[in-house]
């Protein structure tokens, strides 16, 4: 049995025989509220691991480079061991969420440029937003990783507004988290999905994302398997 090395909210990492190797293990749980609202639901993994396989597949085509080594079954990924970056990189297209609340910005704005943001990773102390002087000054990464990171996020983002817009998506905004390798090659980390990004209809603006969930307002399971339709439909 593989030794799990770290379990998230919605992901187990395990070691592998290869010492530069990790398994990803897609689980059922969703949360929201920094885990306040806990729930499971049976295939999330499923979708979320397909979902996010095809998007990294499509970025590594057009010179992104991930942590994603190969699919193995419907849960499990094997990617490059890499160290994470306690960063949340935050990307807004559309105003909406947290945004909105702290800001007092009426919902659904198109912004004329994206705004990055980040946030500190850390649940003790509710992830809070900061800039390059305060990841800096934690030790957290250095001023060219930081601009590294920037510049290829700003990169991730037209790629992903142009691949969504194919399946009459709009992408809102989207958080990804980065991972540096042993020999200090950055990569793009942890998955992207409908947990990760805001997806809203281009014609109606119905939510197509977890914010069925943090909202009550739709079935979490269908949300997902329609976006997982769109993307295979063409």
């Amino acid at each position: 049995m593989a030794k799990l090395l770290y379990e998230g909210k919605a992901k187990q990492v395990y070691e592998t025989e290869n010492p530069d190797e990790y398994m990803i293990h897609y689980k059922d749980d969703a949360t929201a509220g920094n885990g306040v609202k806990h729930d499971q639901f049976e295939g999330k993994g499923v979708l979320n691991n397909t979902i996010s396989c095809i998007i990294f597949d499509m970025l590594e085509e057009a010179g992104i480079k991930t942590h994603m080594i190969k699919k193995l079954n419907d849960r499990d990924i094997l990617v490059k061991k890499v160290e994470i970056f306690p960063l949340e990189v935050i990307i807004r297209n559309i105003t909406t969420g947290s945004f909105c609340k702290r800001l007092g910005a009426p919902e659904g704005v198109v912004l004329d440029e994206p705004i990055f943001e980040m946030s500190y990773k850390n649940d003790d102390y509710g992830d809070p937003l900061i800039n390059d002087d305060h990841a800096v000054a934690l030790k957290l990464a250095t001023r060219e990783e930081l601009a590294y990171i920037k510049e290829t996020t700003l990169k991730i983002n037209e790629l992903l507004k142009e691949f969504f817009l194919k399946f009459n998506l709009k992408l809102v905004d989207f958080k990804i988290e980065f991972g540096k390798t042993a020999d200090g090659e950055i990569l793009l980390a942890d998955e992207i999905s409908p947990d990760s990004c805001r997806l809203w209809d281009v014609e109606t603006n119905q939510k197509y994302d977890k914010d069925v969930f943090r909202q009550d307002i739709g079935d979490l399971i269908e949300t997902y398997k329609a976006v997982l339709a769109r993307m295979q439909s063409k």
